[in-house]
């Protein structure tokens, strides 16, 4: 869990560990990571929805990652719908969405009461909720 951890921050401004404890071990849930050299490269979690699952979060430090940690979450349920929400800001993202043949649902559009959270957009392949963001 502490190697999780740094990319967890990277992409939230305020990480809770008891929080991501709990995502992760959700009932009917998968998690993947993506390592290299001994290093968290990417993270996801992919959970059951009332259609099909829904992968978030995605976080990875790069495209290549994020990659390798989609296909191990979709592997991990093989012939259902998934659904993934990206940020329209993480052109990458999106790439891969299109490579795998993803159609866009619906689009939202994210607001702040105060300033933007500093959060690593580039490194948000899928969304963690659109609840958390």
């Amino acid at each position: 869990m502490k190697a999780c951890w740094s990319t967890i921050e990277k992409c939230f401004q305020l990480p809770d560990l008891p929080f991501w404890k709990k995502w992760i071990e959700q009932p009917d849930s998968y998690a993947f990571a993506a390592v290299e050299a001994g290093k968290l490269k990417g993270y996801g979690v992919i959970r059951k929805c009332q259609t099909g699952y829904k992968i978030g979060p995605l976080f990875a430090d790069d495209q290549r990652a994020a990659e390798k940690v989609f296909r191990g979450l979709r592997a991990s349920v093989p012939d259902e719908t998934i659904y993934l929400d990206v940020p329209e800001q993480n052109k990458k993202a999106i790439e891969i969405a299109k490579k795998y043949s993803m159609t866009v649902m619906f689009k939202t559009i994210r607001m702040y009461s105060r300033e933007e959270p500093k959060i690593k957009i580039e490194k948000v392949y899928g969304v963690t909720s659109f609840e958390l963001g």
